[in-house]
């Protein structure tokens, strides 16, 4: 088999295209195929630098770990980062060309990628035996069809078999499916060959009556039925979830915890970006980890991370609004432990200059680390290894403004100030053995009794969770009938369903 291909498609965005993409290249690739993951245009402010120097979305660089490949730029050639709710700035090929508002880019420009994207995915289909592309929201959504480039925009053009994954914990599954296939052109209804549930509870058994219906009423069938799993959402587009392990909770305060616990208190930046970098740290038992939005649940925290965001002059008034930047100095002042990455990093320094992302000019940081900050118009994307802590690290970087370090001890491409620690790279707490050793002065700052365990590989339970995403596709999945449509493409004679029918 070369260049077979399938898109999976979603009802709604989050209905889990991500990870069933993910598990159908772990799935394929522990077969012995060679799989790539692919998707045209991915709107998210979770990205990741790959080798080469080009930036994607972390979705598609996790799925193609799912695959075993190393991920490049063709896998996502176009990304959207959200500045606002009307405009984002567009990755092309791995690097920034421009901000756009939301009808600009569907206005006209959107149509101009059409080509380069489709150039990406036939590129990948002459190399690999097959590839998996991850549609975006909905298929359905008929005010974007005619200038679609990522889902049957793609499909049609490439010829590929589509199946539609719903989220049935979400309730009106049936609805979903139904409506998406019938808002659909005949067209494009001739390549949808399918369905999958996703995230169902309970026993299968009352499912199937309402299946047997919606092959009746569309024609088409369901691939399978994959139960809800705790803890899979791993690198999603956007949203905060439950991690590796540990939990992630949102804006409530910790329960009184044994001196044997560290409380990490996440602040809920706007915009946040690449606020995957706690997975490691949820990853550790012993580590609960919580996203806030007040000062009083930075009370009990033993370690307050101020995470990237894609707007660093606007995370910072919102940080003084909340009370929560006088609640950092404070903690600052007492010694307790305070991290900042990237955007947070740069918040936490003495001045920003921005005439690029939010031209606020000169704006006062929170002074608690010496740097000063200026924003230039080029970004800034670079896989960095170095040592910290006596640890090496690796990282990623991915950002437009340049720290001039003026003191402090040096920390990565930061610095550190007493118990307050300042870096540009993501994805450092991701080396085990610098993890440990900073939770470990964590501990000591914070005066807890916390000893990190000294097994606790992050790269070890990545692939574990990989594992369980292809596992749900192999137990709970039609594979035969699934590899079938990667290599044949859509069945013939699928039946149109007119909207409104029956």
């Amino acid at each position: 088999m070369r260049g077979g291909g399938l898109l999976v498609a979603g009802t709604t965005s989050d209905a889990g295209k991500s990870v069933v993409t993910a598990g159908i290249c772990r799935w394929l690739v522990r077969r012995g195929i060679k799989v790539a993951p692919f998707k045209g245009q991915n709107m998210s402010l979770n990205s990741f630098v790959t080798r080469e120097g080009a930036e994607i979305g972390r979705a598609q660089a996790m799925q193609a770990q799912a695959a075993r490949v190393e991920p490049t730029a063709l896998m996502n050639p176009v990304l959207l980062k959200p500045g606002s709710d009307r405009s984002s700035q567009v990755v092309l090929m791995g690097r920034p060309v421009g901000e756009m508002s939301a009808r600009g880019y569907h206005g006209g420009r959107q149509k101009t990628l059409f080509e380069p994207v489709m150039a990406c995915l036939e590129e990948l289909r002459s190399t690999y035996d097959a590839v998996i592309c991850e549609g975006a929201g909905s298929p359905a959504e008929i005010n974007l069809r005619r200038t679609d480039i990522v889902n049957m925009g793609i499909a049609r053009a490439a010829k590929l078999p589509v199946v539609v994954v719903g989220d049935i914990d979400r309730g009106g599954v049936f609805a979903q499916f139904f409506g998406t296939t019938a808002l659909l052109s005949p067209e494009d209804q001739s390549l949808v060959a399918g369905y999958l549930v996703n995230k169902f509870r309970g026993d299968v058994t009352l499912l199937e009556p309402g299946l047997d219906m919606l092959h009746g009423l569309t024609g088409r069938r369901t691939f399978g039925v994959l139960p809800y799993a705790h803890g899979l959402g791993i690198d999603e587009e956007d949203g905060l979830r439950v991690s590796l392990r540990g939990t992630v909770r949102e804006s409530a305060v910790a329960p009184p915890l044994g001196e044997d616990v560290l409380r990490v208190a996440v602040c809920a930046v706007p915009l946040m970006s690449n606020f995957t970098d706690v997975d490691a740290l949820a990853a550790e038992p012993g580590v609960v980890v919580r996203f806030v939005d007040r000062p009083e649940e930075l009370v009990d925290a033993d370690l307050v991370v101020v995470p990237g965001t894609r707007g660093t002059v606007r995370a910072l008034a919102w940080l003084r609004e909340r009370g929560l930047a006088d609640a950092l100095v404070r903690r600052a002042a007492e010694g307790r432990p305070v991290l900042g990455v990237c955007g947070g990093f740069q918040a936490l320094g003495e001045r920003i200059e921005d005439e690029v992302e939010s031209r606020a000019g000169v704006v006062d940081g929170l002074g608690l680390l010496p740097v000063r900050v200026r924003f230039g118009v080029e970004k800034t994307l670079a896989r960095p290894v170095g040592e910290a802590l006596g640890e090496r690290v690796e990282g990623y970087e991915i950002h437009h403004g340049v720290a001039e370090v003026l003191g402090g001890e040096p920390f990565l491409d930061g610095c550190r100030v007493g118990s307050v620690w300042g870096t540009h790279w993501h994805g450092s707490l991701e080396s085990d053995g610098f993890r440990r050793a900073f939770l470990r002065e964590v501990a000591a700052a914070a005066g807890r009794r916390f000893v990190p365990a000294p097994d606790t590989s992050f790269g070890a339970l990545r692939e574990e969770q990989l594992d369980r995403l292809g596992d749900l596709i192999e137990e709970h999945a039609d594979t035969d009938a699934l590899l079938r449509l990667i290599e044949e493409g859509a069945p013939a004679g699928l039946p149109f369903v007119p909207p409104g029918a029956p």
